[in-house]
């Protein structure tokens, strides 16, 4: 027995998980992105990770073509511009500073808005029902002291994790 697409979408959603832009470029060089909260580690040798993008997602084809993307981890206070890049705007990037990745063709790297990033070369793809699964090595990471933005039930949190920590 199959289970619904509304229970389906329950069971993901009851759970907490980080919210991720993932960017990279168009044949023109324009930065294209989205909102992405499938996103794992596959290996540590070699760094590997993946993300998940919807078959209809804009920024697939440009994201295959260019063969590189980077996975931008939200930090508090990047609620809105996850909103943002979770639509359908042609527009994403309007007053978003970004800056061009050296190792990952040139893929929007968000400095200003993340806890990190990873710059990534796509090494695999392949289509998994309505989705597409991209693999890419890991070539440069930045990590900030940032608390994390969380996904749950539709609703954005902050991971209060290290704040804690810190008191006590």
């Amino acid at each position: 027995m199959s289970v619904a697409r509304d229970e389906f979408r329950a069971f993901f959603g009851s759970f907490p998980t980080a919210v991720s832009i993932v960017t990279t470029v168009d044949t023109d060089g324009a930065p294209r992105g989205f909102t992405c909260s499938a996103v794992t580690s596959v290996s540590i040798d070699p760094p590997l990770l993946l993300v998940c993008l919807d078959r209809s997602a804009r920024s697939l084809a440009p994201l295959l073509s260019a063969g590189a993307f980077v996975v931008n981890v939200l930090a508090d206070g990047a609620q809105d511009t996850a909103r943002a890049f979770a639509s359908r705007s042609e527009r994403k990037f309007t007053g978003v500073r970004w800056q061009p990745s050296a190792v990952a063709g040139g893929a929007p790297v968000l400095p200003d808005l993340v806890v990190g990033y990873a710059e990534c070369t796509v090494t695999r793809s392949l289509q998994a029902g309505d989705h597409w699964i991209v693999i890419g090595r890991v070539e440069g990471v930045a990590v900030f002291p940032r608390p994390p933005v969380l996904h749950q039930r539709g609703v954005f949190g902050v991971w209060p994790g290290e704040l804690a920590a810190s008191r006590g």
